[in-house]
């Protein structure tokens, strides 16, 4: 017969080889570790301004200078991330190619025909290309970065501290999106 003080040691040490033994969760990147470096190459601007409106078309907007911001902030995203390091293209494993094909901002929400309400998109195709193999490792067409945000002229009452100019949203949705270039490139493929 076990006693329960023994009873409750073996507990301890069976709970304790469970916890220091993990689930399988890792923060190290699942890519191959033959790729150490990434070249980033500037993103192109693919947006039709010259497009007729219709419906679908109307809340289609362009903003200077956003591919320069995206190439920027991807860059930036994987210097925090850390898996992969940028570098020039001559140096780089990886080669990662985007092209900027639509940018919106949709209302979401109105009251009284004021938008209370919005949400920017920020649309992409993106490659990633092994340069060794000068092989297509994978590609993604229409990858998206949102942002969900209250104009200043927004009177929903209780939202002050969430208002939000459309440039500070602008940059929250490119923050979106380099983070999920950045997850999509360092997940397993």
């Amino acid at each position: 017969m076990i006693r329960p003080k023994m009873a409750f040691g073996l507990m301890q040490i069976l709970f304790l080889s469970f916890a220091l033994s993990g689930c399988g969760y890792t923060t190290r990147s699942m890519i191959s570790s033959q790729y150490k470096t990434i070249h980033i190459k500037q993103f192109i601007n693919r947006i039709d301004l010259t497009m007729e409106g219709d419906s679908y078309n109307k809340y289609k907007i362009y903003k200077p200078t956003l591919e320069t911001d995206i190439t920027k902030s991807v860059i930036d995203r994987f210097l925090f991330d850390g898996n992969l390091k940028p570098v020039k293209e001559e140096n780089a494993d990886l080669v990662l190619k985007g092209e900027l094909v639509e940018f919106r901002r949709d209302p979401l929400r109105t009251e009284n025909d004021e938008v209370q309400e919005y949400r920017v998109n920020i649309v992409v195709n993106l490659g990633l290309w092994d340069t060794k193999t000068e092989q297509l490792v994978w590609q993604e067409n229409n990858f998206t970065g949102d942002y969900t945000y209250y104009p200043y002229s927004s009177s929903l009452p209780g939202i002050a501290s969430y208002k939000k100019s459309d440039d500070q949203a602008v940059n929250e949705a490119v923050t979106d999106l380099s983070r999920r270039i950045v997850e999509r490139t360092v997940e397993q493929w």
